[in-house]
Protein backbone atom coordinates (compact mmCIF):
# COMPACT_ATOMS: atom_id res chain seq x y z
CA UNK A 1 0.00 0.00 0.00
CA UNK A 2 1.45 3.30 -0.71
CA UNK A 3 0.07 6.37 0.52
CA UNK A 4 0.86 10.11 1.10
CA UNK A 5 0.27 12.76 3.54
CA UNK A 6 -0.46 15.76 1.73
CA UNK A 7 0.85 18.97 4.28
CA UNK A 8 2.43 16.56 6.60
CA UNK A 9 3.95 19.16 9.10
CA UNK A 10 6.40 17.92 11.37
CA UNK A 11 5.24 14.59 10.58
CA UNK A 12 3.80 13.15 14.14
CA UNK A 13 0.42 12.44 12.24
CA UNK A 14 2.01 10.74 9.53
CA UNK A 15 3.87 8.48 12.16
CA UNK A 16 1.30 7.62 13.60
CA UNK A 17 -0.72 6.81 10.54
CA UNK A 18 2.09 4.28 9.58
CA UNK A 19 1.93 2.81 13.08
CA UNK A 20 -1.54 2.36 11.81
CA UNK A 21 -1.49 0.97 8.42
CA UNK A 22 1.11 -2.11 8.65
CA UNK A 23 1.74 -2.67 5.33
CA UNK A 24 1.52 0.91 3.99
CA UNK A 25 4.89 3.03 2.81
CA UNK A 26 4.03 6.78 3.81
CA UNK A 27 5.58 9.95 1.99
CA UNK A 28 4.63 13.21 4.10
CA UNK A 29 5.17 16.52 1.91
CA UNK A 30 4.68 19.54 3.36
CA UNK A 31 6.16 23.07 1.37
CA UNK A 32 7.97 24.09 4.97
CA UNK A 33 11.71 23.29 5.46
CA UNK A 34 11.23 24.00 9.14
CA UNK A 35 8.58 21.93 9.56
CA UNK A 36 10.55 18.79 7.63
CA UNK A 37 13.56 19.44 10.05
CA UNK A 38 11.36 18.22 12.86
CA UNK A 39 10.48 15.05 11.38
CA UNK A 40 13.62 13.28 10.32
CA UNK A 41 13.63 11.43 13.92
CA UNK A 42 10.51 9.71 12.63
CA UNK A 43 11.81 8.36 9.23
CA UNK A 44 11.67 4.64 9.27
CA UNK A 45 11.84 1.85 6.19
CA UNK A 46 8.41 2.35 5.88
CA UNK A 47 8.22 6.43 6.19
CA UNK A 48 9.72 9.00 4.49
CA UNK A 49 9.07 12.98 3.95
CA UNK A 50 9.75 14.89 1.31
CA UNK A 51 9.45 18.65 0.48
CA UNK A 52 7.06 19.29 -1.95
CA UNK A 53 3.17 21.39 -2.45
CA UNK A 54 0.09 19.88 -2.97
CA UNK A 55 0.22 21.20 -6.00
CA UNK A 56 2.93 20.11 -7.29
CA UNK A 57 2.02 16.03 -6.11
CA UNK A 58 -1.19 16.73 -8.13
CA UNK A 59 0.74 17.90 -11.04
CA UNK A 60 2.86 14.80 -10.78
CA UNK A 61 1.64 11.39 -12.69
CA UNK A 62 2.47 9.47 -8.98
CA UNK A 63 -0.36 7.32 -7.98
CA UNK A 64 -1.46 6.64 -5.03
CA UNK A 65 -3.35 4.11 -2.63
CA UNK A 66 -4.29 5.90 -0.25
CA UNK A 67 -4.49 10.51 0.13
CA UNK A 68 -4.58 11.57 3.57
CA UNK A 69 -4.86 15.35 4.89
CA UNK A 70 -5.60 16.54 7.83
CA UNK A 71 -5.93 20.77 8.07
CA UNK A 72 -3.67 21.60 5.38
CA UNK A 73 -5.90 21.28 2.01
CA UNK A 74 -7.82 25.11 3.07
CA UNK A 75 -4.13 26.51 2.12
CA UNK A 76 -4.89 25.35 -1.54
CA UNK A 77 -6.85 27.50 -3.70
CA UNK A 78 -9.18 26.09 -6.59
CA UNK A 79 -10.21 23.37 -4.72
CA UNK A 80 -13.00 22.34 -7.97
CA UNK A 81 -10.07 22.38 -10.35
CA UNK A 82 -7.56 20.67 -7.02
CA UNK A 83 -9.86 17.76 -5.71
CA UNK A 84 -10.67 16.06 -9.14
CA UNK A 85 -7.20 16.05 -9.53
CA UNK A 86 -6.24 14.42 -6.54
CA UNK A 87 -8.68 11.76 -6.91
CA UNK A 88 -7.32 10.81 -10.21
CA UNK A 89 -3.99 10.37 -8.69
CA UNK A 90 -6.02 7.18 -6.85
CA UNK A 91 -5.03 3.64 -7.74
CA UNK A 92 -8.69 1.57 -8.27
CA UNK A 93 -9.50 0.76 -4.54
CA UNK A 94 -7.53 3.40 -3.04
CA UNK A 95 -8.94 5.86 -0.74
CA UNK A 96 -8.64 9.72 -0.47
CA UNK A 97 -9.35 10.73 3.16
CA UNK A 98 -9.43 14.27 4.14
CA UNK A 99 -10.62 17.01 6.71
CA UNK A 100 -10.31 20.62 7.18
CA UNK A 101 -11.87 23.60 8.80
CA UNK A 102 -14.81 25.18 7.57
CA UNK A 103 -13.32 28.83 7.69
CA UNK A 104 -16.59 30.21 5.99
CA UNK A 105 -18.22 29.59 9.36
CA UNK A 106 -16.32 29.61 11.91
CA UNK A 107 -16.67 32.85 14.09
CA UNK A 108 -12.96 33.74 14.74
CA UNK A 109 -12.43 33.73 10.79
CA UNK A 110 -15.46 35.88 10.50
CA UNK A 111 -14.57 38.47 12.95
CA UNK A 112 -10.98 38.23 11.15
CA UNK A 113 -12.51 38.86 7.70
CA UNK A 114 -14.47 41.68 8.97
CA UNK A 115 -11.70 43.51 10.74
CA UNK A 116 -9.47 43.12 6.97
CA UNK A 117 -11.98 45.14 4.93
CA UNK A 118 -11.82 48.26 7.40
CA UNK A 119 -9.90 51.28 7.76
CA UNK A 120 -6.76 51.59 8.48
CA UNK A 121 -6.69 47.78 8.07
CA UNK A 122 -7.18 47.39 4.29
CA UNK A 123 -5.07 50.03 3.32
CA UNK A 124 -2.50 48.56 5.81
CA UNK A 125 -2.49 45.18 4.02
CA UNK A 126 -2.97 46.93 0.57
CA UNK A 127 -6.52 45.46 -0.16
CA UNK A 128 -4.92 41.99 -0.12
CA UNK A 129 -7.36 39.46 1.74
CA UNK A 130 -7.08 35.84 1.37
CA UNK A 131 -10.64 34.20 0.63
CA UNK A 132 -11.56 30.59 1.74
CA UNK A 133 -10.77 28.22 -1.00
CA UNK A 134 -13.32 25.50 0.97
CA UNK A 135 -16.33 24.41 -0.84
CA UNK A 136 -19.79 23.26 0.70
CA UNK A 137 -20.39 19.60 1.24
CA UNK A 138 -23.14 19.87 -1.35
CA UNK A 139 -20.45 20.65 -4.13
CA UNK A 140 -17.81 17.88 -2.62
CA UNK A 141 -20.21 15.38 -2.40
CA UNK A 142 -20.78 16.02 -6.47
CA UNK A 143 -16.62 15.98 -7.21
CA UNK A 144 -16.23 12.91 -5.35
CA UNK A 145 -19.03 11.17 -7.35
CA UNK A 146 -18.54 12.86 -10.98
CA UNK A 147 -15.06 11.41 -10.07
CA UNK A 148 -16.44 7.56 -9.79
CA UNK A 149 -15.70 7.76 -5.74
CA UNK A 150 -18.40 4.97 -3.45
CA UNK A 151 -18.79 5.18 -0.10
CA UNK A 152 -18.66 8.92 0.42
CA UNK A 153 -18.97 10.66 3.51
CA UNK A 154 -19.09 13.80 3.88
CA UNK A 155 -19.63 15.34 7.31
CA UNK A 156 -19.48 18.79 9.05
CA UNK A 157 -18.25 17.88 12.96
CA UNK A 158 -18.40 20.05 15.63
CA UNK A 159 -15.28 20.44 17.76
CA UNK A 160 -16.20 22.19 20.83
CA UNK A 161 -12.90 24.45 21.97
CA UNK A 162 -13.34 25.82 25.88
CA UNK A 163 -11.52 28.60 26.65
CA UNK A 164 -11.20 30.04 30.03
CA UNK A 165 -9.71 33.16 28.99
CA UNK A 166 -9.41 35.74 25.37
CA UNK A 167 -5.67 34.81 24.59
CA UNK A 168 -6.59 31.22 24.56
CA UNK A 169 -9.35 31.72 21.45
CA UNK A 170 -6.37 33.78 19.98
CA UNK A 171 -3.68 31.52 20.22
CA UNK A 172 -5.88 29.01 18.39
CA UNK A 173 -6.17 31.03 14.91
CA UNK A 174 -2.57 32.79 15.07
CA UNK A 175 -1.09 29.69 13.94
CA UNK A 176 -3.24 29.54 11.19
CA UNK A 177 -5.71 31.87 9.26
CA UNK A 178 -3.65 34.97 10.96
CA UNK A 179 -0.64 33.87 9.71
CA UNK A 180 -0.13 35.22 6.05
CA UNK A 181 -1.62 38.66 7.80
CA UNK A 182 0.76 38.94 10.17
CA UNK A 183 3.01 38.20 7.47
CA UNK A 184 2.48 41.61 5.28
CA UNK A 185 2.14 43.61 8.25
CA UNK A 186 5.17 45.16 10.54
CA UNK A 187 5.79 47.24 13.61
CA UNK A 188 3.38 49.68 15.14
CA UNK A 189 0.48 48.32 12.25
CA UNK A 190 1.20 44.46 13.19
CA UNK A 191 0.67 45.54 16.96
CA UNK A 192 -2.59 47.61 16.20
CA UNK A 193 -4.21 44.76 14.36
CA UNK A 194 -3.71 42.00 16.73
CA UNK A 195 -4.90 44.14 19.32
CA UNK A 196 -7.43 45.31 17.72
CA UNK A 197 -8.57 41.78 16.80
CA UNK A 198 -7.75 40.95 20.33
CA UNK A 199 -10.51 43.20 21.10
CA UNK A 200 -13.40 42.32 18.60
CA UNK A 201 -12.80 38.31 19.75
CA UNK A 202 -13.55 39.90 23.39
CA UNK A 203 -16.51 41.23 22.54
CA UNK A 204 -18.19 38.47 20.31
CA UNK A 205 -17.21 36.49 23.70
CA UNK A 206 -18.60 38.75 26.39
CA UNK A 207 -18.87 35.66 29.15
CA UNK A 208 -16.21 33.34 30.05
CA UNK A 209 -15.15 30.48 29.95
CA UNK A 210 -16.47 30.99 27.11
CA UNK A 211 -17.50 28.09 24.00
CA UNK A 212 -15.43 28.10 20.65
CA UNK A 213 -17.67 25.46 18.09
CA UNK A 214 -14.83 25.07 15.75
CA UNK A 215 -16.45 23.36 12.64
CA UNK A 216 -14.28 21.24 10.52
CA UNK A 217 -15.36 19.13 7.31
CA UNK A 218 -14.40 15.01 7.29
CA UNK A 219 -14.34 13.79 3.74
CA UNK A 220 -13.82 9.96 2.26
CA UNK A 221 -14.56 8.66 -0.73
CA UNK A 222 -12.93 4.98 -2.08
CA UNK A 223 -11.99 4.97 -6.04
CA UNK A 224 -13.97 1.95 -7.79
Amino acid sequence: MKAIDLGCGTGEQTAILTEKFEQAFFVGVDTSAEMLRQSNALESDRLHFRQSSTEEVNRSTEKWDLIFSNAALQWSDDHQQLFPGLIQKLHTGGQFAVQMPVQKENLLNKILFELIQESPFEDFLKGWKRASPVLSMDEYAQIFFDQGLEDIQVVQKVYPIIASDYQTLYNFISGSSLIPYLERLEGEQKEFFIRTYQERIAKHFPKLPAIYPFKRLLLYGKKA
